[in-house]
């Protein structure tokens, strides 16, 4: 049955997505202190320790052999490979150019679930994904290198690979939805999440000069509690209140606010070619989401 409309779920939406968006920003932020992977351990870490109180409920689920194998692909895929890529993207490029290409992950989902779930891809679809890809060249191209974003085409190019795996991730999950629950897969996320970037941290603690300031610590707890528990958290409840189709469009909120975030606190700026781009993006996966078909009968409808 179709869920009505929601004033809260809309509100709990627009402020995950503001968080989501924000964690760009801090993990940039972070980054400036300390090194990328221990970083990103530090962040597992402090989420993990968030869900050690759930594990009581976790270990009353039976698993077969082709369940494990499903969450250690899932884990793979992302946070493992997902925040390698992301990690990198982010020593080349700005956190606004990193945050524009992560519109790209619904329409790379889609492509993903045309080849291996058998999904239907329309004209529409193809139209739409090739403009927003070209839009994510054209920003890539246009870049201007800084001191912060030293290679933004290679930077990109990790955080379009970040995106891939998450389609991969979402692939996996589609699968692993129907036996377990959404604070069991995003906890199994974070405990693999840390074991997988704890070798990285100590080759990082040994061999590089780590400064462990305030703003760093801060960061990191930021990632870790903020943006992964309150963001799932108010997701998984809009979820309750709002359709999950519907839902998914809140998505392209995520570059938005983080080029408002980037300019604010970073001091970042897009030029007038690289905004064209970004809204060349955006209207490509405008195009290739949205039912046209559907809005003219809507309109017509309620005219």
């Amino acid at each position: 049955m179709a869920k009505k409309f929601s004033f809260i779920g809309i509100l709990s939406l627009v402020f995950a997505m503001f968080i989501w968006g924000s964690s760009f920003i801090a993990l940039k932020s972070a980054m400036n202190d300390l090194s990328p992977f221990t970083v990103i351990f530090l962040r597992m870490l402090v989420a993990s320790a968030c869900f050690v109180y759930f594990i009581k409920d976790f270990i009353k689920y039976e698993f077969s052999k082709k369940d494990i194998k499903y969450i250690l692909l899932l884990a793979l895929f992302e946070p493992c490979l997902y925040f390698v890529f992301e990690a990198k993207a982010l020593q080349f490029t700005s956190a606004s150019q990193a945050g524009m290409i992560t519109s790209l992950m619904p329409v790379i989902t889609a492509m993903a679930a045309g080849y291996f779930l058998k999904e239907i891809i329309t004209k529409q679809f193809i139209l739409g994904s090739v403009i927003a890809m070209a839009g994510a060249i054209w920003l890539s191209l246009q870049a201007t290198t800084t001191v912060s974003a030293p290679n933004p085409l290679l930077g990109n190019f990790f955080e379009l690979l970040a995106m891939a795996c998450a389609a991969g991730y979402t692939i996996v999950a589609r699968y692993l939805s129907d036996r377990y629950s959404a604070l069991f897969i995003t906890a199994i996320q974070v405990f693999i999440g840390a074991i997988f970037f704890f070798p990285f941290f100590l080759y990082e603690y040994v061999t590089m000069d780590l400064n462990f300031t305030l703003n760093a610590i801060l960061c990191t707890l930021y990632l870790g509690i903020v943006v992964t528990l309150l963001g799932y958290g108010l997701y998984n409840y809009a979820l309750t209140k709002i359709e999950a189709s519907k839902a998914a469009m809140f998505i392209y909120l995520i570059p938005i606010f983080t080029l408002i975030l980037a300019a604010m606190i970073l001091g970042e700026k897009l030029s007038i070619i690289e905004l064209i781009a970004c809204v060349t993006i955006l209207s490509g996966v405008f195009i290739s989401e949205v039912p046209y078909k559907k809005l003219k009968k809507y309109i017509k409808k309620n005219k």
